[in-house]
């Protein structure tokens, strides 16, 4: 295997979004439409397959990460951002490594449906309440009487805690786990264990990284809430949400290559699907 765990100083953490924030503007399009056709993808699951949609959508979650470091790594280098790019774990030359990535899927998809499941469990389904209710708000967006009752419900708040805390240390053996495989050779447990160990080693930078994004989003959330007073327009609200999420999600998807050649080196296969 050509990839070591390297030391990573503190202030990486923020050149990682840089970074991030430098190649889209190279590729803008073409990234946000790289995210836009997984999420395309995702809904036309759900939709498609009604009771499996959801775990599938989930299952794809490692390949989205693989697949934006190799188109990353192209646009980095000259190379085309294509759709076929989110599946290159599957198009491994080697089967076992291929083998190795469906483990992965799987895994994940039975961690995050444990995570819903138990989040569910503490407070007791309102969660899903909440966003059934906001989704047949009415035209003049009024929250109803219903929705104000969940919000002020304290099991609300100790479902989103154990969501958002159990999601977190899940994603902590995926983080580099898919590239792992690609890129490094190693089996599904393997690239789990070494993706925590590298976390942990590099969790000064991990830190400033969480941190810069938590501020980037603040600031564009922000912008468009500047942007709705300024017009006076409600929908301008919605017309920009949508764009800027798309944005600031590919530039993460595309700074976690930074993070991986910071933390490993840079992969020295010719593997280029």
């Amino acid at each position: 295997m050509g990839l070591r765990l390297h030391p990573v100083a503190p202030r990486q953490g923020l050149i990682w979004i840089r970074h991030g924030f430098a190649l889209w503007w190279r590729r803008p399009l073409a990234f946000v439409g790289l995210f836009t056709f997984f999420l395309f993808t995702v809904l036309l699951l759900m939709v498609l397959v009604p009771v499996l949609g959801g775990p599938l959508g989930m299952a794809l979650l490692p390949l989205l990460s693989l697949g934006f470091m190799v188109a990353a790594r192209s646009a980095a280098t000259g190379g085309p951002v294509h759709a076929l790019q989110l599946v290159a774990g599957l198009r491994h030359p080697d089967r076992t490594q291929r083998r190795a990535q469906w483990l992965l899927c799987g895994a994940y998809a039975l961690g995050s449906m444990a995570v819903i499941g138990l989040s569910d469990w503490v407070d007791g389904g309102l969660f899903e309440d909440l966003q059934r209710l906001i989704a047949q708000t009415g035209a003049d967006g009024k929250p109803s009487p219903e929705v104000d009752a969940i919000l002020a419900d304290p099991r609300l708040a100790q479902g989103m805690l154990v969501r958002v805390g159990l999601a977190g240390l899940l994603s902590v053996p995926f983080w580099y786990a898919p590239a792992l495989v690609h890129w490094g050779g190693q089996g599904a447990g393997q690239a789990m264990f070494t993706s925590t160990l590298a976390l942990w080693r590099t969790r000064g930078a991990l830190s400033v990284y969480m941190l810069g994004w938590l501020g980037a989003m603040l600031a564009a959330a922000g912008l468009v809430m500047t942007v709705g007073l300024l017009t006076g327009a409600r929908s301008a609200l919605g017309l920009l949400t949508m764009p800027v999420g798309l944005i600031l999600s590919a530039v993460f998807y595309i700074s976690l290559w930074f993070s991986f050649t910071d933390t490993f080196g840079q992969p020295d296969t010719k593997i280029t699907p």
